[in-house]
C-alpha cells in the first residue's frame, strides 16, 4: 500500500518529506534601484533650491532700482532741491541717460564722437583694475599671513603700515604723476594702493582668529612651521581674506576714476573727464552706471571663482 506524501508509518521516525523552498534572495539590481537614484534626486533638489533662491534674490533686487529711477524722473521733472544743495533740474532725465548708454555701447542713436566706444574704454579700465588688484593681492595675502603669525613681524611693520594707510589715494595721484609719469603705470599704482590695505588688514585678522589647536595638531603630525602657514593657517583664514578681496575690488573701481583723469585718453575715468569738460551730464551719469555695473559683475565673478576653487569645502557662505 502506498503511503501518501507527507505521512509516516508506525515505528519510523517522523520525517517531513515536503520541502520548503528557501526565501528568494532579493535581486541586487532591483533592491538597490531606489538608492541608486537617490544622489540624482538629491542633486536635482539642490539645484532646484539654488535656482529658486537665485530667482527670489533677483525679485528682491528689482524694486529698489525701479523706485530710484521713478524718483529720479519725478525729481528732474519737478526741479526738486535735495539736501547738500543738489538741484535735480540740472540732472539729465533717465530717458536721456538710457539713450546715451545704448549709443555708447552700440552707436546709431546720437552719432557723435563717443558712439560705440564703450567697449574700448571698458576694456582699458578693466585691465588696469585687474593688474593693480592682482598685484595688491599677491603682496597683501602672504604679508598678512606672516604678520598674523609672527609677533616680531607685526611689531616691525604695523606702525609703518598704519602711518601710510590714512593717506588718501587722491594725495598720491599728483606725486605718482611726477615720479612715475603719465600712462597706465601710475593708474595701476593708485589702484594697488587703494586695494592693498583692505586685503592686508583682513588677512591679518583672519590669521589671528585661526584656532591654535589646528596649528598644534599640525605640529603633532610632524608638519613643519613654514608648511603649516599655507597648509593649515591660510585655508582657515580664507573667509576673512575673501572679505578683504571683495572690499579691495570695490575700492579699485572707485579709485580708477582718479587715476584716469590725467594723462590718459582711454578709460572710463578719462571718458568722465572729457564729458565734464564738455558739460555732458548724460554721458557722465551713463559712465557712472557702467562703472557700477562693472564693479557689481566683478564682485560676482570673484565669488564664483572662489566657489569653483573651493568646491564643496565650507570656506564661504
Amino acid at each position: 500500500m502506498s503511503v501518501p506524501t507527507g505521512t509516516h508509518q508506525a515505528g519510523e521516525p517522523a520525517t517531513d518529506t515536503a520541502r520548503v523552498s528557501p526565501p528568494a534572495s532579493p535581486d541586487p539590481n532591483t533592491a538597490n534601484a531606489p538608492n541608486a537614484d537617490a544622489p540624482g534626486r538629491s542633486n536635482g533638489g539642490e539645484r532646484g533650491r539654488r535656482s529658486r533662491s537665485a530667482l527670489l534674490g533677483a525679485l528682491y533686487a528689482i524694486p529698489v532700482p525701479v523706485l530710484l529711477v521713478l524718483l529720479w524722473d519725478r525729481g528732474v521733472a519737478g526741479a526738486w532741491l535735495l539736501p547738500f544743495g543738489i538741484q535735480m533740474e540740472y540732472l539729465p532725465a533717465p530717458y536721456d541717460v538710457a539713450r546715451r548708454l545704448v549709443d555708447l555701447a552700440f552707436g546709431g542713436v546720437i552719432d557723435d564722437t563717443y558712439s560705440g566706444t564703450l567697449w574700448e574704454h571698458l576694456w582699458a579700465s578693466t585691465r588696469r583694475v585687474l593688474q593693480g588688484f592682482a598685484l595688491a593681492a599677491a603682496v597683501a595675502v602672504p604679508l598678512g599671513v606672516v604678520m598674523g603669525r609672527s609677533r616680531t613681524a607685526f611689531r616691525l611693520l604695523e606702525p609703518t603700515i598704519n602711518l601710510i594707510r590714512p593717506i588718501p589715494v587722491t594725495a598720491w595721484a599728483p606725486l605718482s604723476l611726477l615720479i612715475i609719469g603719465f600712462g597706465d603705470q601710475s593708474t595701476i599704482f593708485l589702484v594697488f594702493l587703494a586695494s592693498v590695505f583692505a586685503i592686508l588688514l583682513n588677512t591679518i585678522a583672519g590669521v589671528r582668529e585661526v584656532p591654535e589647536r589646528l596649528v598644534e595638531a599640525a605640529a603633532m603630525l610632524g608638519t613643519r612651521p613654514a608648511r603649516t602657514l599655507y597648509k593649515v593657517v591660510l585655508p582657515a583664514a580664507v573667509p576673512s581674506i575673501i572679505g578683504g578681496l571683495r572690499i579691495a575690488l570695490g575700492l579699485a573701481w572707485v579709485i580708477l576714476v582718479v587715476g584716469e583723469t590725467v594723462g590718459i585718453s582711454t578709460g572710463l575715468g578719462a571718458l568722465i573727464t572729457q564729458a565734464r569738460e564738455q558739460s555732458r551730464t548724460d554721458l557722465i551719469v551713463a559712465v557712472m552706471i557702467v562703472i557700477g555695473l562693472a564693479g557689481f559683475l566683478a564682485d560676482r565673478l570673484l565669488m564664483l571663482l572662489v566657489r569653483l576653487i573651493a568646491g564643496r569645502r565650507p570656506l564661504i557662505n
